[in-house]
């Protein structure tokens, strides 16, 4: 191995990568940094037409590959190496072009020469800007200049010269600085922590191996078939087993690295920070530590599975996570504190509670079912205990208790249930119809196998409503679409992920002549859901009867956010027959009354307040560099939340704040839940018109024949 020496203190390297780059701490760098100049291992060849041969072979897409697909392959690597174009010269990205259509030939052949090239001209440049990075860091800023930060470089023109990427870099680092000012930090103190995370990227640079180039370019090539084939080293495959059997002791969350930042995909129903209510989906960590008074380690640019081993750690412990909530900057940034824990199956188990609420006519009592996702305890089922846990089973025994408590109407709060288990779907789909088919499995082949519920009993047949929303997925969308199909109830809230493609596991070392663990797993994605009606799920979701105004953008989150996702189309109806429950006459008339309930709702008014700023928020292209603008900006969110705060005071009786008290913490457990609240506002609505002398309904007698697909 070759390796090219640079004598540079600071650390500037952006890579958005999955599992590449990391941190590990804020030791002075005295020495000059070695950058290796990396180049493919022998056994990297055969393992990279395992997987070519793989995709051509397995995917549900059947591309094949072609200068098509070689061209695409191209973008993808250059994107997860340079994602926001501040490094790459145009001069180089016009180099690489010799590359377009020769990739796919390299891709059978084995030849991963190109790949390491590019990638070690990317260190090159890397090493020149942290080099510039450092010196502009001690220039004297100026924070009364009214000028502006392009914020999305993504799709913007490579630079074309040594001079364009400064003054790119001059005003980020601009805005970097003047984020921690405004986070409370002195302009001093703000330049040595950049120093410190700059240098810290560039050390970590220099740790890379030709395994972890590799896995970042094979996972360019499988994110060119879909989002949701990966490559996974071995280490990788360890910590998705370790997730998958639910045994991590940490916070319970999925991370993602986007960008330069560490991201929340997920959080693991029952987990502790999804217990806590303080993370949420698309929250940013920057920064992790240790008990209560550990000092906090800055991850900006880290690897992910560096932050991983930061955030995990023995059961009952605290760390503290430094976070930047969606939406917002780092100036915005609060601390979390969690409790360590093992994920408990209890703690994911579905839960229920009675709300009750002033219908048209009288006051309702209607039964909240909460499945945070579905689950089964298949250690449990297999040693043959008859009481093993399981979505279905702990539903069933809700539903039975609340129809003892005499409840009027069910909920069932989808929200944020990521999916789990296409069984237990299946039969918690059965809880709610006679019989007949839940989804539909189409594989690569063209072959489609229903799924059926074949148990006729029915364990609940009253007014039904489902709460999704944008995190809604697989498994969630096709309960939510067989309840819509069979109209059986009322779909209500956002549009749901869009997630209905099928993956399955391959072990990479059974195809290779080497010894175990040395290969990793390829997930690739095989088959398609599709609903009873025929449409897909995928990419395009359940749409809710009742739509709730969204804080997330379909560009942003979900299937329709990414570039490669499997298109929606549809394959043709099986035959079903529909309950009748919810004519569309009836659906218009529910419509009517939550528009006209929500127009005098406070905490809905605020709901919608908060989806304007979201919206505002990713319709800002660009962020001022001004100090006195940006402080009035936060003058202004301080104002508003202010004014919110004293509005829900004085509906509570307490004394509002004065202009000189500081805004009190809110108990994230205790906020107000708008959507659930309309959500059980249109139930009652919808027993008040099914018990009009005119309903809205067939008769009961003729339910379950109005209408069968063909």
């Amino acid at each position: 191995m070759h390796t090219r020496r640079f004598s540079i203190k600071p650390a500037g390297l952006i890579l958005f990568l999955i599992l590449l780059l990391g941190g590990a701490g804020y030791a002075k760098q005295t020495e000059p940094i070695t950058l290796p100049v990396l180049a493919p291992l022998p056994q990297q060849t055969q393992l990279d037409q395992v997987i070519s041969g793989l995709l051509t072979h397995m995917h549900y897409r059947q591309s094949k590959i072609d200068d098509a697909l070689s061209s695409t392959i191209l973008d993808e690597y250059l994107s997860l190496l340079d994602f926001s174009r501040s490094y790459f010269l145009a001069s180089d990205i016009r180099n690489f072009e010799r590359y377009r259509k020769r990739l796919d030939d390299s891709l059978r052949s084995g030849d991963l020469r190109p790949v390491y090239e590019i990638f070690n001209v990317f260190q090159r440049r890397m090493a020149e800007r942290t080099a510039r990075i450092r010196q502009q860091l001690q220039q004297p800023v100026d924070f009364s200049i009214d000028e502006y930060l392009e914020l999305d470089r993504k799709e913007a023109p490579w630079a074309q010269d040594m001079a364009e990427l400064d003054e790119i870099w001059r005003k980020r680092l601009k805005h970097e600085l003047l984020n921690l000012v405004l986070a409370g930090k002195d302009l001093d103190a703000a330049r040595k922590l950049l120093d410190k995370r700059y240098e810290n990227r560039l050390r970590r640079s220099s740790q890379l191996t030709s395994d972890e180039v590799f896995q970042t370019y094979i996972n360019a090539v499988a994110r060119s078939f879909d989002p949701h084939t990966t490559y996974m080293s071995p280490r990788s495959s360890n910590d998705f087993d370790i997730q998958m059997r639910l045994s991590l002791e940490g916070i319970g969350a999925v991370l993602r690295l986007v960008e330069e930042n560490v991201e929340i995909m997920e959080l693991v129903p029952g987990g502790p920070a999804d217990l806590s209510k303080q993370l949420k989906p698309k929250d940013k960590i920057i920064g992790v530590a240790q008990g209560d008074d550990g000092p906090m380690v800055d991850v900006i640019g880290w690897r992910l599975e560096d932050v991983v081993d930061l955030i995990r750690g023995p059961r009952g412990s605290v760390v503290r996570l430094e976070v930047v909530p969606a939406d917002a900057d780092a100036s915005a940034a609060k601390t979390v504190r969690i409790v360590r824990n093992q994920v408990q199956l209890e703690e994911q188990a579905a839960k229920s509670s009675i709300k009750t609420v002033q219908g048209q006519d009288r006051s309702y009592r209607i039964g909240v079912i909460t499945i945070p996702g579905f689950y089964v305890d298949f250690a449990a089922a297999q040693r043959g205990d008859s009481n093993y846990r399981s979505t279905t089973r702990d539903v069933q025994r809700l539903l039975e208790q609340l129809k003892r408590d005499k409840v009027d109407g069910i909920v069932i709060d989808l929200r944020r249930n990521g999916g789990g288990s296409l069984k237990e779907v299946v039969q918690l789909t059965g809880l709610f119809i006679k019989d007949g088919p839940v989804v539909q499995v189409r594989n690569a082949k063209g072959e489609i196998v229903q799924e059926v519920d074949r148990d006729p009993t029915v364990v609940y047949d009253g007014p039904l409503a489902v709460l999704v929303d944008r995190f809604s997925a697989s498994a969630s969308e096709i309960f939510a679409g067989a309840i819509q199909d069979y109209e059986r109830g009322i779909v209500i809230g956002d549009r749901t992920f869009g997630k209905g493609t099928v993956q399955t596991l391959i072990d990479l070392d059974r195809f290779l002549s080497q010894k175990e663990n040395t290969a990793g797993q390829l997930k690739l994605t095989i088959a398609k859901f599709y609903r009873i009606n025929g449409s897909s799920t995928q990419h395009r979701g359940v749409i809710p009867d009742i739509q709730f105004p969204s804080p997330f953008n379909g560009n942003d989150v979900g299937e329709s956010a990414e570039k490669h996702a499997l298109p929606w189309d549809e394959i043709a109806p099986t035959r079903y027959r529909a309950a009748g429950w919810m004519p569309p006459a009836l659906i218009q008339e529910l419509k009517r009354l939550h528009q006209a309930r929500i127009a005098t709702d406070p905490d809905y008014r605020d709901y919608l307040a908060d989806v304007a700023k979201a919206e505002q928020a990713r319709q800002q292209k660009v962020v001022s560099l001004q100090m006195a603008k940006r402080k009035a900006e936060q003058e202004q969110l301080r104002a508003q939340q202010r004014e919110r705060e004293n509005r829900r005071r004085v509906a509570l009786g307490l004394k509002p704040l004065g202009d000189g008290d500081d805004l009190p913490e809110l108990d994230p457990k205790n906020a107000p839940d708008p959507l659930l609240n309309e959500s059980v506002h249109i139930v009652a609505d919808m027993i008040g018109l099914q018990n009009r002398p005119e309903s809205f309904l067939v008769k009961k007698a003729a339910r379950g024949s109005s209408s069968i697909a063909p």
